[in-house]
């Protein structure tokens, strides 16, 4: 489903940095960029979403490196006792409530009608977009990457004075048939059980995989929307460490969702209810510990709200077998699984399927062996149904065709995985700037916590460190602030070293930016509020880095950039660039944002 097009689009400016639109009954605006967004007639409705005049202003982010939001108006229900003038007279109450222009409200009302939607549409600038945007790389984010062909019109001027950019329809979010039936069998489920508690079976559990590049985040924050739209929360469980939502990537996470998601994760970063820091992009190394956190973070689901899981697109090989151990420990109500036509990419996941198939580390109806488990504490982890030999789950599945260009296309993306990565991780560290409109302060100006060696235990996840050695890779290195229930006891004065990768809760994330050998001090800074860093005593270090360009676009420093090098010898054995795989495809990336 394409959107209508935006014929006879009326935007009026309003006042300064802010503006009216007009939109007649399904007339929709696709647009670029960032604003603030308040219904002041009628209603209109935004990645599922739907907008009323009683709510207040909402954050709207559409950047250039996603898929453009689509602004619709909704059929207006109109009071049966309301004349046209008692209407007339609420929108222009409301628009002189909001400080709209007197000129602004005429042009409006000369092309108002009872079943159009008033909006209002104010100019957007929040501390995280000011930081991402102050970096080079980023500089254009909200900017289309290409300009349309048709005129500029006095309506694109008064948009571009908000900050926002119309662009084609087919730009937008194209919802497919298969999708729009599966979202609405979705809401049915969960309206019904909000409705009927006690005649339900259980509360609906989502779980939405499928492979790379199909639309999976897209569908998610559509379908949280639209429930949002009936409930006042809904639980979301991220168990895609690769391209995460709501936090940081390297994380499993549940969080509670009480407001609609309308823009990527990089404009929504915060704490969630349970967060465990994994420490990478992928789970091929160690898929044990990856079952065992998601089996820690899944056990605080209260099972109260409807639960949306997320899962990783590698659906090939293991990572199929993993997904299928994965259902078996979630035991969700619904499977929505999202592929091509073709199906090339993974089988359909029906119960008959999934019930017959070994998983990596559990047993399919027939089979008598299962993948043997190591000590990192996984072999206490059971599937619900006793050793899964047990009757066939009970799911509905629900396949939902992509039909947006390429989808499905490895390498096919509109950006490249670890700038969509970056760009969350600076979004979280955007927390650090001042509330108030100003310069964007550089991180290196900002005042570091000092903790002490002895206070947090610290541990590498992702390889083995040499003691020696530790500080070296600590400096400079992105953190997680974890909590262990372990107490914390320095025998030596050195860092405190744990032996194994302990699953506990992350608090929250830091940039260890110096140590302090002398006085055995870690410099770490980190938006964590104070009440929650006491109760931090472990540092995880992980293979997720800091963005190149927070290191190399130092503003400010004379002479040579910390920790930045130039005058490298390649000539050191190990040090050299790596080598191209010219056996695989080249990627081509639509956004041009290289740190490199």
């Amino acid at each position: 489903m394409v959107p209508p097009a935006e014929a006879g689009l009326a935007a009026v400016e309003a006042a300064e940095g802010a503006a009216v639109l007009l939109l007649a009954p399904r007339q929709a605006l696709t647009f670029t960029g960032k604003c603030r967004l308040r219904c002041l007639y009628g209603a209109v409705r935004l990645l599922g979403f739907a907008v009323a005049s009683h709510q207040p202003g909402l954050p709207v982010f559409s950047p250039a490196t996603h898929c453009a939001l689509t602004l619709e108006a909704l059929p207006a229900a109109r009071p049966p006792a309301a004349d046209l003038r008692q209407l007339r007279a609420a929108a222009r109450a409301a628009m002189r409530a909001n400080s709209v222009r007197r000129q602004a409200r005429v042009k409006v009302m000369a092309r108002f009608s009872p079943e159009c939607a008033v909006v209002l549409l104010e100019h957007l600038d929040t501390p995280v977009t000011r930081f991402l945007l102050s970096h080079l790389p980023l500089s254009r984010l909200f900017e289309p990457q290409k300009k349309e062909e048709a005129s500029f019109t006095p309506e694109d001027a008064v948009l571009a004075s908000v900050g926002i950019v119309k662009c084609s329809p087919d730009r937008g979010l194209l919802v497919s048939e298969s999708m729009f039936l599966a979202l609405e069998e979705l809401i049915q489920a969960c309206c019904e059980y909000v409705c009927f508690p006690a005649e339900d079976e259980g509360v609906p559990v989502v779980l939405v995989c499928g492979p790379k590049n199909t639309g999976k985040s897209t569908f998610n924050r559509y379908l949280i929307n639209l429930l949002l739209n009936r409930l006042p929360s809904v639980e979301y469980m991220e168990c895609d460490i690769g391209q995460t939502e709501f936090t940081p990537p390297g994380c499993v996470s549940l969080s509670n969702v009480t407001e609609p998601i309308l823009g990527p994760p990089f404009t929504h970063q915060q704490t969630p209810r349970k967060m465990v820091y994994y420490g990478q992009t992928s789970c091929e190394q160690d898929t044990e510990r990856y079952l065992d956190v998601v089996k820690y973070v899944f056990s605080s689901y209260k099972k109260e709200v409807p639960l949306v899981i997320n899962t990783m697109g590698w659906v090939k090989g293991e990572g199929l077998l993993l997904l299928i151990d994965i259902i078996r420990l979630l035991s969700p109500s619904h499977i929505v699984q999202m592929d091509v036509y073709d199906w090339k990419a993974m089988a359909p996941l029906t119960p008959e399927y999934v019930h017959l198939t070994p998983g990596l580390y559990t047993k399919g109806k027939q089979q008598g062996k299962c993948k043997q488990m190591g000590t990192s504490g996984a072999e206490n982890w059971k599937p619900s149904e006793g050793e899964g030999d047990a009757s066939a789950p009970e799911y509905k599945l629900l396949y939902v065709h992509p039909e947006f260009p390429r989808a499905g296309v490895a390498g096919e993306a509109r950006v490249h995985s670890g700038i969509l990565r970056d760009m969350s991780i600076l979004g979280y560290l955007g927390q650090l700037q001042s509330p108030d409109i100003g310069a964007v302060l550089p991180l290196h100006s900002l005042v570091p916590y000092q903790v002490p060696f002895s206070a947090v235990a610290l541990r590498v996840i992702h390889t083995d460190v040499a003691p020696t050695n530790i500080m070296y890779a600590v400096n400079a290195s992105w953190v997680g602030l974890c909590r262990i229930p372990d107490e914390i006891r320095c025998q030596t004065d050195g860092p405190v070293l744990l032996t194994q990768t302990p699953v506990c809760d992350c608090l929250g994330f830091g940039i260890v930016r110096g140590v302090e050998m002398e006085k055995k001090l870690y410099h770490i800074l980190t938006p964590v509020p104070p009440e929650n860093l006491r109760l931090v005593n472990c540092l995880l270090l992980g293979n997720i880095a800091i963005p190149n360009c927070v290191l190399v676009g130092q503003q400010g420093v004379e002479g040579e950039i910390p920790y930045v090098t130039s005058d490298y010898n390649y000539s050191i054995l190990g040090s050299g660039k790596l080598k191209k795989k010219k056996h695989f495809k080249r990627r081509e990336y639509a956004f041009e944002c290289d740190y490199a």
